[in-house]
């Protein structure tokens, strides 16, 4: 299970450096336009990206990914609610924040279970 966890949050990670936080950091165009789609300025593109940077940093290490994981949902919702504001494709668009924190949530507890019976104690 542990095995597991390492190998999904080593995936989401890597995307998430790849696909999000490097084209953020280098204002490319392709993190620019979509940011201003949504409402944000050019101004911004470069903050973002390191935020979720140290986010990103935070999940894969162990013993900061409890925290890593409550930032990064809110940096997920976040993105939900920007997305809900332009009326953004539902599963595509909008949704995909969710599937993230899913698959984000899922690696945290496989890599440490007792990361599930700290959630369970808080109910």
């Amino acid at each position: 299970m542990e095995l597991a966890g390492w190998i999904i949050l080593s995936l989401l990670c890597l995307f998430l450096m790849v696909a999000s936080v490097t084209p953020k950091l280098l204002k490319l165009d392709a993190a620019v336009r979509p940011l201003n789609d949504l409402g944000f300025e050019k101004r911004w593109v470069f903050p973002i990206g390191l935020l979720e940077a140290v986010i990103t940093i935070f999940i894969f290490v162990p013993q900061t990914a409890v925290i890593g994981g409550v930032l990064m949902m809110g940096l997920l919702g976040g993105a939900i609610a920007s997305q809900l504001r332009v009326n953004a494709p539902l599963f595509s668009h909008t949704l995909f924040g969710v599937y993230l924190g899913i698959w984000m949530w899922l690696g945290i507890w496989l890599r440490d279970p007792n990361v599930f019976y700290l959630m369970l104690a808080y109910n």
